[in-house]
């Protein structure tokens, strides 16, 4: 039987190599991404077989990894939430976790940009 080709996508690098090693232990050749963009190309080269990933990554662009693992088919657009906790958890991280120079940005109260990372449960501790 041939060893399956799998896309682990974790930012933690601690804890992407764990489970690399975990999968490859296991007989499975992996190819590690530590973002949503980087997966996304990482399934660009054919062979990918499985994948690992945590779909609540605020990088994460559902529509493009699902236009990825099926490009023909017709892929429905996100929702206008997770388009703004995208959105959200980038500007957060081009500020570094600044609040204020982010609500700045995004042209809203720093109280509704805290609400919103609340909702979102976006982790700001990480640039």
């Amino acid at each position: 039987m041939k060893a399956p080709h799998v896309l682990l996508l974790d930012p933690d690098p601690v804890r992407r190599d764990h489970l690399a090693q975990a999968l490859r232990t296991a007989g499975c050749t992996v190819v590690t991404a530590e973002d949503g963009p980087r997966a996304t190309a990482a399934l660009a080269v054919p062979g990918i077989e499985m994948l690992v990933v945590d779909l609540g990554l605020a990088d994460l662009d559902p529509a493009a990894l699902r236009h990825a693992l099926a490009p023909a088919a017709d892929v429905a657009p996100d929702s206008l939430e997770a388009a703004e906790r995208r959105h959200l958890a980038a500007m957060l991280h081009h500020t570094r976790g600044n609040k204020r120079r982010a609500a700045q940005l995004l042209g809203i109260a720093r109280s509704t940009l805290l609400a919103k990372v609340r909702k979102y449960g976006l982790d700001v501790t990480q640039p």
